[in-house]
């Protein structure tokens, strides 16, 4: 069975990879996704300073699902430029996620970050969990703006890390947005903001920050994460690489997604529980169920999903 794919002309040794925001803050977290059976090393979505993010609790892990408000902890991006060149060691894509807390600090992290040469950029337009800032990626004419500053800096594969859409209007609105900005990869989506998880014995909401209001993670997601993977594949007929994050907790899962047009999945929610081990697992799950549907490779099946 074959499970390597081709994202923007870079090959990955397989289609499994971290999600960012998952076992990917510190340079240990890193250098194991590196030893890992991911097929790339996704780094934390970076900001110009040092992130310690918000107060704990901030994650909470529940059946179907989790709710986190991270506050995008992390170690800045300098930091993480100095770490591309030891990750590139380990043979397999390194995928730099640039966040910001204000539109100029894209292109000054993008900058730096792209003179470090990852093998691919994602601009995270999606982050739901900054107390205060909105989300860049629901107003189409700051993201285009903010697309196309980074596109003149960036020379490797630049992709962007969508939040959930919920209405066909908005999908093809920004669907005309990416399709003017240069754009050679989505990743879709990011959690889904903002939900309330209440734990009834205490009374309380389950995590601290923004009065426990968070982003919402794991299967309780993935129908919303497989609409918007086919609503995109279908705006750019098949062919705008997709990488799908949402609710991948099964080889089925993963499946789910291949049909619904991903190229690749992201795994956060199960990365985040079961450990680096979870990458086996799906493989070896994914695997199975392809090969009881006559699937060889990832292509085979991309965008296959049949209407009734």
């Amino acid at each position: 069975m074959e499970l390597s794919v081709d994202i923007a002309g870079v090959k990955f040794p397989g289609l499994f990879m971290n999600a960012s925001g998952a076992r990917c803050v510190t340079r240990e977290e890193l250098l194991a996704l590196g030893a890992s059976r991911s097929g790339a090393i996704v780094t934390k979505s970076m900001t110009v300073d040092r992130r310690e993010g918000n107060p704990s609790p901030r994650y909470y892990g529940f059946p179907g699902g989790s709710i986190n408000s991270m506050g995008l902890p992390n170690l800045g991006y300098k930091a993480y430029a100095d770490l591309i060149p030891e990750l590139k060691r380990f043979g397999k894509p390194v995928v730099a996620s640039v966040a910001g807390l204000c539109e100029d600090d894209f292109p000054t992290i993008a900058e730096l970050i792209n003179a470090a040469n990852p093998d691919l950029i994602e601009v995270n337009l999606s982050c739901p969990n900054i107390p205060g800032k909105p989300q860049i990626g629901y107003d189409p004419d700051a993201s285009e703006r903010l697309m196309k500053r980074v596109r003149k800096i960036v020379t490797v594969p630049m992709g962007v890390k969508l939040p959930p859409y919920f209405d066909p209007a908005h999908h093809k609105i920004m669907g005309d947005v990416i399709g003017r900005c240069g754009v050679d990869f989505l990743n879709l989506i990011n959690s889904v903001g903002n939900g309330l998880v209440v734990n009834p014995e205490t009374e309380t909401a389950v995590i601290k920050p923004k009065g426990g209001f968070g982003g919402l993670g794991g299967s309780i997601i993935k129908p919303v994460a497989l609409a918007n993977v086919r609503a995109f594949w279908r705006h750019f007929t098949g062919r705008m690489p997709i990488i799908g994050t949402g609710g991948v907790m099964s080889g089925t899962d993963a499946f789910e997604h291949l049909l619904c047009g991903a190229s690749a999945v992201q795994v956060g929610t199960a990365l985040v529980e079961e450990g680096l081990d979870v990458f086996t697992r799906l493989e070896s799950e994914l695997a199975i169920c392809m090969r009881q549907k006559g699937y060889r490779t990832v292509a085979d099946c991309r965008g296959r999903l049949k209407e009734l």
